[in-house]
């Protein structure tokens, strides 16, 4: 079976071939077209089989694409809807990795759907998502560094994003994307985030 995630509903792909020397093979499978659920949506709420939510992930992945307010909103609807359906720890943290994946924000939008997310967890009673934020903040901060650097930098950024790529610690990832701006250079650069990390080093 193959699964379609393209936005184009008449394109239906149903066989794979090749001919070579006289020869031809000619393999054809059975598809499920994903935007097709566009129309089955209130079908995909009311289900329990996790998959509901991988298709809804993706489908508002490409409804908001140009609306990052409103995708942070149905980030949100999503994670919920998880919280609700009861399903085991190990279900609900790989599902919320893949709606952070699907719909990504900005950073000061992503700040926010933490924050709320916070709050959902303390009326909903449950801390299912701790590695997940922290994971899903440090991801959005590594992608907006990488993009800050190569266009200050450019080919120079190369020589950084490697060393800043092991860097755990949110909030000195959070110092060096500030840093970009102000430094001159890549060695300012380095020298800035290597005296945060020797700052937040525990004492012994």
């Amino acid at each position: 079976m193959a699964v379609l995630g393209d936005e184009r509903a008449n394109w239906r792909s149903n066989q794979f071939g090749y001919e070579l020397f006289g020869c031809r093979v000619n393999f054809q499978f059975p598809v499920i077209k994903l935007v097709d659920y566009g129309q089955r949506l209130s079908e995909l709420e009311s289900s329990c089989n996790p998959f509901a939510t991988v298709v809804m992930a993706h489908l508002k992945a490409i409804e908001t694409r140009d609306n990052r307010v409103e995708r942070k909103q149905q980030k949100l609807v999503l994670v919920r809807r998880l919280y609700e359906q009861g399903f085991e720890r190990e279900d609900v943290l790989n599902l919320l990795a893949f709606i952070d994946w699907m719909l990504t924000l900005p950073l000061d939008l992503e700040r926010e759907f933490q924050h709320e997310v916070e709050q959902l967890e303390a009326e909903q009673r449950m801390h299912y998502v701790t590695s997940f934020e922290r994971s899903g903040i440090r991801l959005g901060l590594l992608k907006g560094i990488s993009l800050g650097l190569k266009l200050k930098f450019g080919s120079q950024e190369q020589n950084l994003l490697p060393e800043i790529e092991q860097i755990e610690d949110v909030s000195v990832l959070e110092t060096i994307l500030s840093a970009i701006e102000t430094s001159s250079n890549v060695s300012q650069l380095r020298q800035i985030y290597q005296s945060s990390t020797t700052d937040t080093q525990p004492e012994v």
